[in-house]
């Protein structure tokens, strides 16, 4: 499987020239997937680079085996372990760290995986095959008052009650088992234009659930701060604006509620410097050869 058939990378060229390579870097790929910005980076580290790139789902693992590079460490795992490993290593000090947020083109397009409204497939969405939380289990046990926070929290939706109402009343009588159950228990709520980014949001929802994806951007970016080595960068690719926001206040704050911190003199105290105040967006052009890219805004940040 090639790169563009398993993920066409976002913002490729605006990512990669916004770490700042330079020959000899230590560089992290938090999100490897079908591994097209690793390859451009290690392309750019120059002999004695080194790459780290994490991924925790298996599908991911057969693409780096494809990957001969002995510049290249592979971990097997999400990436907020990101410490734990650099420290295994004994990397510390990266010069430059990626995230690519969200799912893959290859994610999206496996039925099985359940992570996509038009794919009929089991309710799963783990990113992590070996994980013990699926959309299953989240649609059919969890309690009323969980689905109410996991809608509230991770979608824009003005009928909230609704959606969980119907959702309980319907396992009630059997359980939900596949996404097509799922979309056409729901569709129904919302008529028109409107639909799709309906369920879209539904189906984002429950997989923020699954992956515990805010924790693990939280526990990223505050990790990443004591990973970087003074003026290294930190570059994030976000897809929604719960994960925008998060990484926005942490580049302009330090903190994930934006509020300022400041020393006894004035100085705020944040461990990053926001190098963009408005996210990097695709160009129209991008769009038009990837859809999937629309919503992506890029973040970049350097080490204090």
């Amino acid at each position: 499987m090639t790169t563009e058939t398993y993920h066409v990378p976002v913002l490729f060229n605006e990512s990669i020239d916004a770490l700042n390579l330079k020959s000899g870097s230590v560089v992290v790929d938090a999100t490897f997937g079908g591994g097209g910005h690793s390859k451009e980076i290690l392309k750019r580290l120059g002999k004695k680079g080194t790459l780290v790139a994490f991924d925790q789902d298996d599908d991911a693992v057969a693409n780096a085996n494809l990957v001969e590079d002995e510049r290249l460490i592979f971990v097997n795992a999400n990436f907020r372990f990101l410490i734990n490993f650099m420290k295994f290593y004994d990397l510390m000090e990266a010069d430059a760290i990626l995230a690519d947020l969200g799912v893959s083109s290859h994610q999206f397009n496996t039925a099985e995986r359940g992570f996509s409204i038009r794919e009929e497939g089991k309710l799963d969405m783990r990113m992590n095959q070996n994980a013990d939380l699926s959309a299953f289990k989240v649609i059919n046990q969890y309690h009323e008052k969980d689905l109410f926070r996991v809608f509230n929290s991770y979608a824009d939706l003005t009928n909230t009650k609704k959606v969980v109402f119907t959702i309980t009343h319907a396992r009630k009588k059997k359980s939900i088992e596949t996404t097509k159950e799922l979309v056409d228990l729901l569709k129904d709520l919302v008529q028109g234009q409107k639909q799709n980014q309906f369920l879209a949001q539904i189906f984002q929802a429950i997989r923020i659930e699954v992956n515990d994806e805010m924790g693990a951007l939280m526990d990223l970016l505050e990790q990443s701060a004591k990973v970087l080595k003074k003026g290294g960068r930190l570059v994030v690719i976000s897809y929604h604006s719960i994960e925008d926001r998060l990484v926005k206040n942490f580049f302009r704050s330090g903190s994930f509620e934006g509020e300022l911190e400041k020393d006894l003199y004035g100085k705020i105290l944040k461990p990053l410097d926001a190098i963009n105040n408005k996210p990097i967006i695709p160009t129209d052009e991008e769009i038009e050869r990837n859809p999937r890219s629309r919503s992506a805004k890029m973040r970049i940040a350097e080490k204090l």
